[in-house]
C-alpha cells in the first residue's frame, strides 16, 4: 500500500510538472507569434505607405511628327495606356536611355534637321536599338538597326574590316533616306514610322487588304502594332520625366564628347598604335568609331575615312 501511494504521488508530480512546462511555453509562443503578425501587418503598412503603383493619367492630347492621335478611340486609348505603363515602371530602363539620350541625341537631331525628318524620330532609334550598338536576332545592326542588304542598298560599306551599320551618323542618314521614301508613298510619317518595322510592303499590302488609309484604323501584329505607341510613349516620358516619377540632375546623365574628325586615306596597320598618337588607347578609339571591326584597316583602294577623335580633357591620361 505504501508502494502504491509513493507511486501515484510520483505520477501527480510528473503531472504537474508537465502541465506547468506547457502553460510556460503557451505563455512564450503566442507573444512571439502575435508579435510576427504584428510585425508583418506593420511591414505591409510601410510598403504601401512609401512605394504607390498608380495608374497614369493620359496626357490631353498627344502628336507625332505634328500628326494627331485619335485618343478618342477606346482602342487607341487602351493601347496607349499600356505603352506609358509599360515603359514608366521599368524605371530602371527608362532611367537609362534617358541617360544615354543626353550623349547621342545632339549627334542624330542636327542629322535628322539637315535631311529633312521630324525630330519626333529620334525616338524610333530609342526603341530600335536603346541606343546601343545592338545586334538582333535577325542580324540588324546598330542604332537604326540595319540589315546588312539593307545598308549596302544605301551605300554603307559592310564587311570584315568596316561596317558602316555601327557609324551613328552614316546610319542615321540611311534611316532618314528610308524614312523620306515612305513619306512620299504613304503620305504619313505615321505609316513611314510603321514602315520602319514592317516594311513598305507589308503596311501597303494591309492597307489595301483592310480598305483603310490610317495606322491608328490598321489591325496589325502584336509587334508593328505596338511600334508606334512605343514611340510615342518613351517620347511621353523623355519629355516629362518628372511627371512620371524620375529624378535626376544634368550631372547624372551621360556626357556627350565633342570629337575631331581626322581624314585617313591610307592603310592603317594597327589601330593600337594610331590611338596612341593622339594619346588615347585602343579602348577609346572603338568607343567612339565602333564600325571599325578590326585592329587595322587594309584600304587597298585608298578611300577616305574620317576617324573620331575625342577633344582632349574627357578622359584620363593614357596609362602604361
Amino acid at each position: 500500500m505504501k508502494i502504491l501511494k509513493n507511486g501515484l504521488l510520483i505520477v501527480g508530480l510528473f503531472t504537474v510538472c508537465a502541465v506547468s512546462i506547457n502553460a510556460v511555453q503557451q505563455e512564450q509562443t503566442e507573444p512571439t507569434e502575435k508579435n510576427e503578425k504584428r510585425s508583418e501587418q506593420s511591414l505591409s503598412k510601410s510598403v504601401a505607405d512609401s512605394y504607390k503603383i498608380m495608374s497614369l493619367p493620359m496626357p490631353e492630347d498627344l502628336e507625332f511628327a505634328s500628326e494627331e492621335v485619335p485618343l478618342n478611340d477606346p482602342d487607341v486609348f487602351e493601347r496607349m495606356d499600356r505603352e506609358l505603363l509599360v515603359n514608366t515602371y521599368w524605371q530602371s530602363n527608362a532611367l537609362l536611355l534617358m541617360k544615354r539620350a543626353n550623349k547621342f541625341f545632339p549627334v542624330i537631331e542636327p542629322i535628322l534637321k539637315e535631311e529633312g525628318i521630324p525630330d519626333d524620330f529620334k525616338y524610333l532609334a530609342v526603341i530600335e536599338s536603346g541606343l546601343t550598338q545592338a545586334v538582333s536576332p535577325a542580324k540588324a545592326v546598330g542604332f537604326w538597326q540595319i540589315l546588312e542588304g539593307t545598308g549596302k542598298e544605301y551605300g554603307l560599306e559592310i564587311n570584315g574590316n568596316v561596317d558602316e551599320r555601327y557609324h551613328i551618323e552614316k546610319s542615321t542618314r540611311v534611316a532618314a533616306d528610308y524614312l523620306k521614301k515612305a513619306k512620299a508613298r504613304f503620305g504619313s510619317w505615321t505609316l513611314a514610322a510603321a514602315s520602319y518595322n514592317a516594311g513598305q510592303y507589308g503596311v501597303d499590302k494591309q492597307l489595301e487588304r483592310q480598305k483603310v488609309g490610317d495606322y491608328y484604323d490598321l489591325l496589325l501584329g502584336e509587334e508593328t502594332g505596338r511600334y508606334v505607341f512605343r514611340i510615342l510613349a518613351l517620347k511621353e516620358i523623355m519629355n516629362h520625366p518628372e511627371k512620371y516619377g524620375f529624378s535626376f540632375t544634368n550631372k547624372d546623365l551621360y556626357k556627350h564628347i565633342p570629337v575631331e574628325k581626322v581624314k585617313v586615306d591610307t592603310v592603317v596597320n594597327d589601330f593600337p598604335d594610331f590611338a596612341e598618337k593622339f594619346h588615347i588607347n585602343y579602348k577609346i578609339l572603338k568607343v567612339h568609331n565602333p564600325w571599325l571591326r578590326d585592329d587595322h584597316l587594309k584600304n587597298a583602294s585608298r578611300k577616305t575615312y574620317y576617324i573620331d577623335i575625342p577633344e582632349e580633357g574627357y578622359y584620363p591620361e593614357m596609362r602604361k
